[in-house]
């Protein structure tokens, strides 16, 4: 099998399976007091400070969460909620058009359902959020934002935004901002302290780690109102007992790609160049999607004119090649990626989609795979077509 949908889910480094696979079946829950709990206490604790270490922020700043999605929807409910109660102005969530959808969500959710005026942030046609489109997007009156929320680098295309410039923006205005940096930590040096965020979700498993696990890189000035009432865990944050095996995992995971990064990120750019060329050669037609050199090295996204994304993938799939498309799919009908349309890609393009997404432990052996199966899949796919959708667009 070739895998090629890292940028989905890592394969867990073996560190961090032997690293959890020592804690699991063994008492403590870390907010007792007896000796068990403060073992898992300390192991927490510790792995709190190795976290913090890798992403140049305070332990305190570190609030341990059930992953990517959980830290987003934290954030972006939690600070919404406390900005509007001390400035009842600040009633406005600005946000860019290309997120993830565990940020486009609960932005949505909190237009629709808490009376937010919501306003998307215009991309680029490389997947980019600019400067000057923030400007556009925060109007004559910005001190009625309560937040900003821009993407790091795309889980798509992979096109990384400047976040320490548009921070510089927002700090004019006292804008809280939020930045889903989950696909960044494995490929790019973080610093917290230097990007000007005041939030930051990341996810375990993007970077060698266990499922379920995350954070949210929290500033020591900003006040999150908690979704989750309980004990009090996690600077009264996020309530709930704390998951010391799946702490542990993530900390060994990030702490080990940080160590590797150079190392891997180099190698893993070269085997991208080669799919990339490779691919062009296969297919003259095809086009390459978001920024061509800033975006993440282990990120390739393709247009495939003529081919259903999801017709391509199966097809490759069972070839023994994993990959994914660019598209969601609502009650089994594929629809175009509210990326690629942000993009300003029409919809039989957002709908032609492919992402090839290298990881840790990518191969030679890895590319070889898709660029052998990759031709029928191709051929076998444009006799098939496009056929057109029969339901609205996603669009933000």
């Amino acid at each position: 099998m070739a895998y090629l949908d890292n940028a989905a889910t890592t394969p867990m480094l073996p560190e961090a399976v032997a690293a959890m696979t020592e804690l699991l079946g063994k008492p403590g829950n870390p907010s007792s007091l007896h000796a068990s709990g403060r073992k898992a206490r300390r192991q927490v604790e510790e792995s709190r400070e190795r976290v913090a270490r890798a992403l140049g922020c305070g332990s305190a700043e570190v609030v341990f969460t059930a992953g990517g999605t959980e830290a987003n929807n934290i954030a972006i409910k939690g600070i919404a909620w406390d900005q509007r109660t001390k400035d009842p102005r600040r009633n406005r969530i600005v946000a860019g058009s290309t997120e993830h959808h565990a940020v486009l969500d609960p932005v949505r959710w909190l237009g629709e359902s808490e009376g937010f005026e919501v306003t998307w942030i215009k991309s680029d046609a490389s997947g980019e959020i600019t400067v000057a489109a923030l400007r556009e997007a925060l109007g004559p009156d910005p001190t009625n934002v309560a937040l900003v929320s821009v993407i790091l680098a795309n889980n798509e295309v992979g096109t990384i935004s400047d976040i320490t410039a548009l921070t510089e923006v927002t700090r004019e205005f006292g804008i809280r901002f939020h930045t889903d940096a989950v696909q960044a930590p494995a490929w790019l040096d973080l610093d917290f302290s230097k990007l000007g965020v005041c939030a930051m979700s990341v996810s375990a498993h993007k970077v060698g780690g266990p499922h379920g696990i995350g954070a949210l890189i929290i500033s020591r000035d900003c006040h999150v109102t908690p979704l989750i009432h309980g004990g009090g865990q996690e600077r009264d944050v996020r309530s709930g007992t704390l998951d010391t095996p799946a702490i542990l995992g993530f900390a060994t995971a990030l702490e080990i790609t940080t160590a590797r990064k150079a190392e891997t990120v180099s190698r893993v750019a070269a085997l991208r160049d080669d799919l990339v060329k490779r691919v062009k050669e296969i297919a003259p037609d095809a086009t390459y999607s978001g920024a061509i050199t800033n975006r993440l090295v282990n990120n390739a996204h393709f247009v495939f004119p003529g081919c259903l994304g999801d017709s391509l993938l199966m097809l490759l799939d069972a070839q023994g090649v994993e990959c994914s498309v660019g598209s969601a799919c609502n009650a089994g009908v594929p629809q175009p990626s509210h990326v690629m349309v942000a993009m300003g890609a029409d919809e039989d393009q957002a709908r032609s989609t492919l992402r090839f997404s290298l990881g840790w432990n990518s191969t030679q052996a890895d590319v070889d795979a898709l660029i052998a199966a990759l031709p029928s899949a191709i051929a076998r796919a444009k006799r098939a077509g496009v056929p057109k959708v029969t339901t609205a667009p996603v669009r933000v």
